[in-house]
């Protein structure tokens, strides 16, 4: 008796379901703004890139948080969460922003 194999077959997925980014969306919000006439052409799919990168972060330790609290879904008290014990993402998200050329600030404890 020979065995069958069978093709596993991709279901195929919404890009809400990939949890990727449309570059025009991106790109409607950026030309809304003043200073997109000074852009470059690579800076559309770069930012795009680090909103993905930066959810995509999010939305797995929130998930790791709601899971330790025993639920399924993400609620926003898990992202609120994880972006105040998170330094890092606390300095990206905090009011006034930061700079890239920006020192982190000393603590003073």
């Amino acid at each position: 008796m020979a065995k069958i194999m069978q093709r596993r077959r991709r279901q195929k997925r919404a890009r809400s379901q990939r949890g990727e980014l449309p570059l025009s969306l991106v790109d409607r919000f950026l030309r809304e703004e003043i200073h997109s006439s000074r852009l470059s052409s690579s800076a559309l799919p770069f930012l795009t890139s680090v909103l993905e990168y930066l959810t995509s972060n999010i939305l797995e330790l929130a998930g790791e948080v709601a899971h330790t609290t025993g639920r399924k879904c993400v609620a926003p008290e898990d992202v609120h969460l994880v972006v105040q014990n998170n330094e890092q993402l606390r300095q990206l998200f905090k009011s006034g922003g930061t700079s890239v050329n920006e020192p982190p600030e000393p603590d003073d404890n």
